[in-house]
């Protein structure tokens, strides 16, 4: 006996061993005794029963219980490959369902046990030796469980369809008057993209990586990862109080199906056209993101006059950073938002600097035929690429930030401070070349 053909005996054994423990703890009625649980006998028996259940990816009875025609085994990779979200998505990682006899899904979970990280129904399909060694030492009883048990994958012959499913005629001819002219499609529930979609939604609300993420998004504090969220679900109970007859990862959700929200994409609503008749950009500044928190975080931290030690250095330096970092993104927001060019409509107030720092990609259109609007687009493009325009984002920035900090009754926040915001903001601000530009001129970089 080699050590391969052991190992295979080893995990046959240990689940039979377990089912028998699951039985003496109560699991239900054992009729046939301690007997049963003997390693030919429960074999055999399985060898028996695994024609009572079949490997689907797509369940008939989830469309209604009573149904009685074909469910289907289709690998998702063989699926053509769409735009929309299917089981084609799946790939080679998806999980097989059974349905059939509910008394004989345990042939089903003892064909998933393990060995050598593949399945025993894997090795069975694949012919193993050392398996087929394992399961009987007579040959040619080994081999007629070794075909029972790989035939848990099949096909009906002629896929029927039945009243109780879903069923759609689809005119393929051109007399719709004309039975001949249509052909009877049957949309079928696919049970391994719904266990996949169930197995997401799942981690999403109790995995403990997207909790403590949420936790952090709704603490406003910094956290390495986002966090999933899924709102509106509706849950739809497949097999009521016997979910496994309907299949059985049905059962493995306990009958759990969830159904996403029909809703339209979201729209935007920060950042929007408000921008072109604003003087200035910053108005909604303090309404973006957590800015609001951060500048009261930063006044209540200088309101309270900590000493002048390197630890005060550092817990300031990290609240300007964190507000530094939020002013970029609101940027970044608003690039995003708009088409390149939309500073150019005449209603856009915005003084030119912040035009260059929210519409940089304006530099890279072709000019406009009209000789005043093309000297405007020259203007533009020159200050881009030479002009001062980051400086002056930052200044104007420090002068907002420095605003904001008086209404907190901090009056001795004056020139020197607003040039310190200034000079933290022009990094979050700039753009590569403006920055290249400084750099290569030995100014800050």
């Amino acid at each position: 006996m080699t050590a391969r053909l052991q190992q295979f005996k080893a995990a046959i054994a240990s689940f039979i061993d377990a089912r028998r423990e699951a039985k003496r703890n109560g699991e239900g009625n054992d009729p046939g005794g301690a007997a049963r649980y003997e390693y030919r006998n429960w074999l055999a028996d399985a060898a028996r029963r695994v024609g009572q259940i079949q490997a689907v990816t797509h369940v008939l009875k989830a469309t209604h219980p009573d149904a009685k025609g074909s469910s289907l085994h289709v690998v998702p990779a063989t699926l053509p490959a769409r735009a929309e979200i299917g089981s084609h998505v799946l790939g080679d990682g998806f999980t097989e369902d059974v349905v059939g006899n509910a008394a004989a899904l345990d042939v089903f979970k003892f064909l998933k046990v393990e060995v050598e990280g593949r399945r025993l129904l894997d090795w069975m399909q694949a012919g193993d030796a050392d398996l087929k060694a394992a399961l009987s030492d007579d040959p040619d009883e080994a081999s007629a469980w070794m075909t029972a048990f790989a035939s848990l994958v099949w096909q009906d012959t002629a896929p029927a369809s039945h009243p109780m499913a879903k069923q759609v005629y689809w005119l393929v001819g051109d007399d719709p008057q004309d039975d001949a002219n249509y052909h009877l499609l049957q949309p079928m529930f696919s049970s391994s993209l719904a266990h996949a979609v169930h197995a997401d939604i799942q981690d999403s609300r109790f995995g403990e990586d997207n909790m403590a993420a949420r936790k952090a998004f709704r603490e406003r504090v910094p956290h390495d990862a986002p966090y999933r969220e899924y709102r509106d679900l509706a849950i739809r109970r497949l097999g009521g109080t016997k979910p496994q007859n309907i299949s059985q990862l049905n059962s493995e959700r306990r009958g759990l199906n969830y159904l996403l929200a029909s809703l339209p994409p979201p729209a935007w609503k920060s950042g929007g056209t408000h921008l072109l008749k604003q003087d200035s950009a910053f108005d909604g500044l303090l309404w973006f993101g957590n800015m609001s928190g951060l500048v009261r975080t930063l006044a209540e931290f200088l309101g309270d006059e900590p000493p002048p030690t390197m630890e005060t250095r550092r817990r300031r330096e990290a609240i300007e950073r964190a507000i530094g970092q939020e002013l970029a993104m609101y940027g970044a927001t608003i690039r995003g938002q708009y088409e390149a060019g939309w500073t150019r409509n005449h209603e856009c107030q915005l003084p030119r600097c912040e035009q260059l720092w929210l519409d940089p990609d304006r530099s890279m259109l072709p000019l406009r035929a009209d000789p005043q609007e093309q000297a405007d687009d020259l203007e533009f493009n020159d200050a881009y690429q030479f002009g001062e325009w980051a400086d002056e984002v930052a200044g104007r920035f420090g002068d907002w930030l420095n605003a904001r900090l008086h209404r907190f009754g901090l009056l001795e926040v004056s020139l020197p401070e607003r040039r310190h915001w200034a000079a933290q903001a022009i990094l979050e601000v700039a753009w590569p070349i403006p920055l290249q530009r400084r750099a290569a001129a030995g100014g800050v970089a």
